[in-house]
């Protein structure tokens, strides 16, 4: 893979931050605290590793003030002292990816269909086998790998990238600046049935998928499409592998979801939310901004102050989880035992007074 070196002067002039050592050494790639060498730039995010910073090879470190007092005397490298290493380093992966990375040939592969009704700005890359159907609108330097299948009607905003395999249900919109991964399906139908006699009746699902700017979707994730209104992914969103967002949902801006979340449909959840992996929510609930729910929690009521939430036992060996589970089946008939012993303690208690 082509390389390209980069100063440290010109990441700084780039990104900011005050360098302690030589603007002109030059590095090639950012690489972990333990396997940097005198060709990489590392960081140091966790206070925790202060000791493998300091005997880390790298030919520099980006790092806090407090951080970089406490291994100065140790670390003989260059340092960029920041706010946030951890921002300074994701800008400057970007950077280094920027360097390296081969541009997408322009124009529509041979072997990819486009509608006559479609619009696709000559600016866009469409690869092989690619198939965009009429009344689409594809913006300015947007990429589109092979096999995606746009709808009818669909919109995708200005240099957004839509990896392999990739399937946009018709009417659906996307933003600019997006990226959405392999496998990832937009704008199907919500799971919406009405029961007659034991007998499901499918309700149409007429709605849209509405996706903001700067959205990441990530593998094998799924969007429904609203039954009536639209599904909502506002600005800044970001949703990992195999996630499930039902219809009628509502996600506010830059919330965060890792893999493997559920959430039911006509859900409403606020800006600057964070879900770990596997966490459920169910349908109709409402979550306000700034809330975090932990990994494997399961979200069964509205949650309406801010804060950190948790929903789950911590792990235990089998049998002593089996005998919690028989006391928490038996908790309100012991809560009602305890209730007549308070009577029966009051009761004694008046009649000797």
């Amino acid at each position: 893979m082509t390389t390209t070196s980069t100063r440290l002067g010109e990441l700084v002039d780039r990104f900011g931050g005050q360098l302690i050592g030589s603007p002109d050494i030059t590095v090639i790639g950012i690489a972990p605290l333990s396997d940097a060498d005198h060709r990489s730039i590392t960081f140091l995010s966790n206070s925790k590793l202060r000791n493998q910073a300091a005997s880390t090879k790298a030919a520099a470190l980006i790092v806090t003030a407090l951080d970089y007092e406490y291994i100065s005397s140790e670390y003989a490298g260059a340092c960029i002292v920041v706010a946030n290493p951890y921002v300074y380093f994701a800008r400057a992966a970007q950077y280094f990816a920027s360097l390296v990375a081969i541009p997408a040939e322009l124009g529509v592969h041979p072997s990819s269909w486009v509608s006559p009704y479609a619009v696709v700005a000559t600016s866009a890359s469409i690869g092989p086998n690619v198939s965009i159907d009429a009344e689409a609108v594809i913006g300015e330097g947007v990429v589109i790998k092979a096999g995606t299948v746009i709808g009818r009607g669909v919109s995708v905003g200005e240099n957004s990238l839509l990896h392999a395999n990739v399937t946009i249900y018709e009417h659906c919109v996307v933003g600019s600046q997006c990226i959405i991964h392999s496998g990832a399906v937009i704008g199907a139908d919500g799971f919406g049935f009405a029961n007659e006699k034991g007998h499901w009746i499918k309700i149409p699902q007429t709605g849209r998928v509405v996706i903001g700017d700067d959205v990441e979707i990530g593998a094998n994730t799924s969007i429904d499409r609203g039954a009536l209104a639209d599904t909502i992914i506002e600005n800044g969103v970001k949703l990992d592998n195999q996630i499930q967002i039902g219809h009628n949902c509502h996600i506010g801006e830059n919330t965060a979801m890792a893999g493997c979340v559920g959430v039911a449909g006509s859900a409403k959840i606020g800006k600057n939310c964070t879900f770990g992996g596997a966490a459920m929510v169910l349908g109709h609930l409402t979550i306000v901004d700034n809330v975090h729910i932990s990994s494997g929690s399961m979200v069964s009521r509205s949650i309406l102050e801010p804060g950190q939430y948790t929903g789950f036992y911590p792990l235990a060996k089998n049998a002593d989880w089996e005998k919690t589970a028989a006391i928490v089946r038996n908790l309100s008939g012991m809560r009602e035992k305890i209730r007549q012993l308070e009577k029966t303690i009051k009761t004694l208690t008046e009649k000797t007074s």
